[in-house]
């Protein structure tokens, strides 16, 4: 789609021309990273809905407030056990999926 002169581009080639194309070690870490950027901004928006604090979510995970926070600004690499500690706490609807080869593993 062009105008006037100007050419856009779709959001996957700006990635693969900035980020590296997909199956790329940069694309994957880039990938991971925005994955847990989105859980910790899903984590934070869900405390909020549920008017908590960060102190009181770690409270009823049994992790300090700081591991909270840390979550929410990915700040750290969580053990997944106390990710689901924390989406459990906020009584969220819990859906994982693995892809592998051309096998796949949900667990809900």
């Amino acid at each position: 789609m062009e105008k006037k002169g100007m050419k856009t581009y779709s959001l996957d080639e700006v990635t693969d021309k900035y980020i590296g194309k997909k199956g790329t070690q940069k694309r994957d870490e880039f990938e991971n990273e925005l994955r847990l950027d989105l859980i910790g901004n899903a984590i934070k928006q869900a405390r909020k809905e549920r008017n908590l604090t960060q102190a009181q979510l770690g409270e009823l995970v049994g992790v300090q407030k700081a591991q909270i926070s840390k979550l929410e600004n990915n700040l750290t690499d969580a053990r997944f056990e106390t990710i689901l500690k924390v989406f459990r706490a906020l009584e969220a609807n819990i859906k994982f999926s693995v892809e592998m080869n051309d096998s796949e593993f949900k667990v809900a």
